[in-house]
């Protein structure tokens, strides 16, 4: 006991926060990345044309196995686990090249090649977190600056209505609801103290479905059709299947996730003041790896960081990692219960824009924090950081841009961050060379 209120008092991030407190901060990580959470599941099954029935199950299962990969990252055990507040969610990455592998080879093909890429991430994790020297501060700034960025668009598609060729796509009243959330969270930020400020997103989420409920915006009949109780089987689909070439697939998927990876576990590192040295980067890898391998098991996919809920940390400026751990606690009970997930999901879309408008835009500020530490005179600096944004604003400005280019090079130019990522670790080299760092602390080996 002693051991542990040791550790709390030592950092925040390692501070147990009493358990309303741990449930209302959990419940708002939840509500920041929910429709991104779902968005994979429901996107994979139409394109192959799965059931209703089968669309649920898959839904089921993402929600119930991001909560074991957020606990996994979170808590740990062993050499698994960054043990800081990164919440894990699917991968966009791999959205492509599953549709590709499940028209082709059939959906057991996919869980075969996703087995197996999330068993090579586990193996190759301490290897691959040599690489942690090439992200000196200068790179790990732009990057959190460049998360912040390339999520805006969401938001601005939330405010908007989720749907950019819906006839009430920006209609008065999406954006009426957008302005309503935006100012009741920043109202609540500026003027609510301890508690009640740290929860100003969670509370202008309710207000703002209060009154879309009002004004007859949000529908909750799927609440009283969704399942009390839904029951997540291994291999559901089918024995996986392992096919050579899906497995490479899968792999590049999951050597772009892993650069990515990298410097979402520096950024949150950065703004939770815990820096991330080679051993604490192999452990979050290692956790990618196994909750990947864990997502095929359970028929779901590869999982990452999500990069949403950097933000909602920088907001509310509560660094615990248990916190978010309470969200994968909430995770697991939304997959088990379908009926609690329907009523999450009825959170209409522009009252998720009006809150994701502050969140992403304050992983920008973050970012500007982290480079104001930066030197930019006598060097290459501002040249690097003006590069990278802009190479992250191709996909990001047209996302078809690279149509033209192999397979491979689209999985990897797809994401504005992995791209802007690369760009900005390629410069660093150009300009500044190897600068190798040792790990911070010796608790930090792998």
């Amino acid at each position: 006991m002693n051991f542990l209120l040791t550790r709390q008092a030592s950092h925040p991030v390692d501070r147990m926060l009493p358990m309303p407190k741990l449930f209302a901060y959990g419940l708002q990580h939840v509500l920041a990345m929910y429709s991104g959470a779902v968005a994979v599941p429901i996107i994979v099954a139409q394109a192959l044309h799965l059931t209703p029935e089968q669309l649920i199950h898959l839904i089921n299962a993402d929600l119930f196995t991001c909560g074991i990969a957020t606990i996994l990252q979170t808590v740990g055990f062993w050499k698994v686990g960054s043990r800081i507040p990164m919440i894990q969610g699917v991968t966009f990455a791999s959205v492509t090249p599953m549709i590709m592998i499940g028209q082709e080879h059939g959906i057991t093909a996919i869980y075969g090649a996703i087995i197996a890429a999330g068993l090579f991430t586990f193996l190759i994790a301490p290897y691959f977190s040599r690489l942690i020297k090439l992200f000196p501060p200068v790179v790990t700034g732009t990057i959190i600056m460049m998360i912040g960025i390339t999520l805006l668009p969401v938001a601005v598609r939330w405010v908007g209505g989720g749907n950019p060729s819906s006839p009430d796509f920006a209609s008065p009243m999406n954006l009426f609801l957008a302005a309503f959330t935006l100012a009741i969270v920043v109202a609540i930020y500026r003027c609510g103290k301890g508690f009640v400020s740290n929860v100003s997103v969670l509370i202008g989420l309710i207000c703002g479905t209060i009154l879309s409920m009002i004004l007859g915006v949000a529908n909750f009949d799927e609440v009283g059709r969704a399942d009390w109780i839904g029951i997540i089987t291994p291999f559901s689909f089918g024995l996986p299947t392992f096919n050579v070439g899906s497995i490479i697939s899968m792999i590049i998927v999951m050597l772009v996730v892993m650069v990515e990876t990298t410097g979402d576990c520096i950024a949150i590192g950065e703004i939770v003041k815990r820096p991330v040295g080679r051993g604490r980067l192999a452990r979050c890898l290692r956790a990618d790896g196994l909750s990947t391998l864990i997502g095929g098991i359970f028929n779901s996919f590869p999982y990452t960081a999500f990069a949403q809920n950097v933000g909602l940390i920088a907001v509310t400026r509560v660094k615990s990692r248990f916190v978010v751990a309470a969200s994968g606690v909430i995770l697991i009970l939304l997959g088990l219960f379908p009926k609690m997930a329907a009523v999450v999901a009825c959170i209409p879309n522009a009252v998720l824009g009006g809150a994701g408008i502050a969140m992403f835009g304050m992983v920008i500020a973050s970012g500007v924090r982290a480079l104001a530490k930066v030197k930019f005179d006598g060097n290459y600096n501002l040249m690097l950081v003006a590069v990278s944004i802009g190479m992250s604003m191709i996909p990001l400005t047209v996302p078809n841009f690279f149509q033209h280019f192999p397979d491979v090079v689209k999985v990897i130019c797809q994401s504005g961050i992995t791209l802007g990522s690369l760009t900005a670790v390629v410069l660093n080299i150009l300009f500044n060379g190897f600068k190798p760092e040792e790990d911070k602390t010796q608790a930090d080996q792998a």
